[in-house]
């Protein structure tokens, strides 16, 4: 027998613990559980360093760059942006494989398909390292949406609740992905896929309101000439129970309502409904008769209304429609090996204006087409704001196709076209929403290599983007490299001597905070000892906040 109270383990013998262990390893767990120890090792999960290159050839746009494409598997990229942007981003969407088994998701270079044993297991691996990173790199106020659909929606679900934890889940979108049905389908017409929602901080995070169609306002009438204009009729009796919600109301007519329908309540009080009936905002029916409900106009919700969780084909676009604008903005024909599954242009917007301000960073690591791209630069066209983007796509280069690149020949193409402007396939001009881009590609390096293989314009890149400075290229020319932030003057010295020595004295001179980031931190520092500057040492400070051992690198969980 063990001990009655179940807690006193130091009262237990050690076969009584013994026995308790193993009772609990029988002990069904409620949650996600995948074959972690059964699969092969993902081979993109690594402990070594990433640098970027920038390639100028494939950036767009003159001056410094606040967007970023970046070409490498994401889980690297993942790590990379880690040191650079964790915190700062506001929202991120992803659409990542569906894992249908039709050649839709590589793991350790292969297509895995349905007769896989461990297809649910290998998605989930991945998955998670993804997604434990990612979290990373949200804002106190950040949301992330992904689009999923039957394959793993149940398994994607319990794996977000179990890396950002029930209380984060927001909502499950419905999005209408079809805009007829599939009448040669055996059991039923797949119309629809989700689009999970969880804030990092769901109780200080509020979405912003959806714009009001067309056909919302048409609803909206007058029959009463009321001189504020069109109104909707709102019903005033609600399920919510009410300690003032239950009283008789006479009509016009002098006709009594003992109390609201059977199990409701009328919404407001007595006093308050007096209140709105001498401000004409009580509608009781052309004849004065009817159950009283209460007049909303339109004047005053034109600030848009709360997001639903459905969102129909009409509003958001469709598989057809995504299909179409992107061949539309490549020129290319129908028969053409385009991206195979593009989201609508539309659902994207809707997305970024549900959950985005002018100014915010928009993540997107499974970037495709680089519809999230011209999304947000649609919003800032409309708005003024200035939002950024950061796409990051690999090549899907495989044995079969090893000269495939995904990320430049459809994603950067297209978001250079709608940047720049392009000539759609009926000849026509489009023009462009301006903007650029730097196009950068992953460099992994291991750690202990990492003094002897860095390169100068990596360093520069990386501390640009810690310090939240828009991207200039590295001049080699020049002694040093300096950007303002919002902190200070930044100065890297790729060599030190006498002239930049001078050169920096100079800098410092008119100069608020600065730090200075040199391969010879402790000669510099004794060289100069003005109190406002900082030194940094490089490439140490890189690798530090990198953080090339952390969990995600070596396998264990936060």
């Amino acid at each position: 027998m063990l001990p009655a109270v179940a807690d006193n383990y130091e009262d237990y013998s050690k076969e009584q613990l013994i026995r308790l262990l193993r009772e609990r390893d029988r002990r069904p767990r409620f949650g996600l559980v995948w074959e972690r120890d059964e699969i092969d090792h993902d081979l993109s999960v690594n402990s070594d360093f990433v640098a970027l290159d920038w390639d100028a050839d494939l950036s767009c746009g003159d001056g410094p760059q606040q967007n970023l494409i970046i070409e490498g598997d994401n889980f690297d990229a993942l790590r990379y942006l880690r040191m650079t942007h964790a915190g700062r981003v506001k929202c991120i969407y992803i659409d990542p494989p569906y894992n249908t088994g039709n050649r839709d998701f590589i793991y350790n270079d292969r297509f895995i398909d349905k007769d896989d044993a461990y297809r649910h297991s290998k998605w989930l691996e991945f998955m998670y390292r993804r997604l434990e990173l990612a979290k990373e790199l949200l804002s106190e106020d950040g949301v992330i949406f992904v689009s999923i659909d039957d394959n793993e929606v149940f398994h994607l679900g319990l794996l977000m609740e179990q890396l950002f934890g029930e209380a984060s889940f927001v909502a499950n979108v419905i999005w209408q992905k079809v805009d007829s049905p599939k009448n040669t389908a055996q059991h039923f017409s797949d119309d629809h896929e989700y689009i999970l929602c969880y804030a990092l901080n769901k109780s200080g995070w509020r979405p912003n309101r959806v714009p009001r169609t067309d056909v919302m306002n048409a609803r909206y009438k007058n029959p009463d000439n009321d001189p504020r204009g069109p109104w909707l009729l709102s019903d005033l009796a609600a399920r919510n129970p009410y300690s003032l919600g239950i009283y008789p109301i006479t009509t016009r007519t002098g006709r009594i309502i003992e109390g609201p329908p059977a199990g409701s309540y009328w919404r407001v009080s007595k006093e308050k409904l007096r209140e709105l009936d001498a401000d004409n905002r009580v509608w009781w029916g052309k004849d004065g008769n009817n159950r009283p409900g209460v007049k909303r106009f339109l004047s005053e919700v034109r600030d848009g209304v709360v997001p639903q969780t459905l969102w129909k084909w009409e509003a958001v676009g469709s598989t057809r429609h995504s299909k179409q604008e992107l061949s539309d903005i490549l020129a290319a024909e129908s028969g053409d090996n385009l991206f195979v599954t593009p989201k609508p242009v539309a659902l994207l917007e809707r997305i970024m204006r549900i959950a985005t301000q002018p100014g915010d960073i928009v993540l997107d690591f499974f970037a495709g087409s680089g519809t999230t791209a011209q999304a947000v630069l649609n919003l800032n066209r409309g708005d003024g704001g200035e939002r950024r983007f950061i796409l990051v796509s690999s090549t899907e280069a495989t044995a079969e196709a090893p000269d495939k690149n995904l990320c430049r020949d459809v994603c950067a193409e297209r978001v250079r076209r709608v940047i720049s402007g392009y000539t759609n396939k009926k000849g026509q001009a489009v023009e462009g929403l301006g903007g650029g881009f730097a196009y950068l590609r992953c460099r992994p390096m291991p750690s202990a290599r990492v003094f002897r293989n860095i390169q100068h314009d990596q360093v520069w890149t990386a501390l640009q983007l810690i310090h939240e400075v828009a991207l200039t290229p590295y001049q080699a020319k020049l002694p040093m490299q300096t950007a303002g932030s919002s902190r200070g003057l930044v100065i890297y010295l790729p060599k030190l001597d006498d002239a930049v020595l001078a050169a920096v004295q100079e800098s410092i001179h008119a100069a608020g905070q600065v730090v200075v980031y040199s391969w010879q931190p402790a000669l510099l520092a004794h060289r100069l000892t003005d109190p406002r500057v900082a030194f940094e040492p490089i490439p140490a400070f890189l690798v530090n906040r990198f953080g090339a051992r952390s969990s995600s690198a070596t396998g264990g969980r936060s």
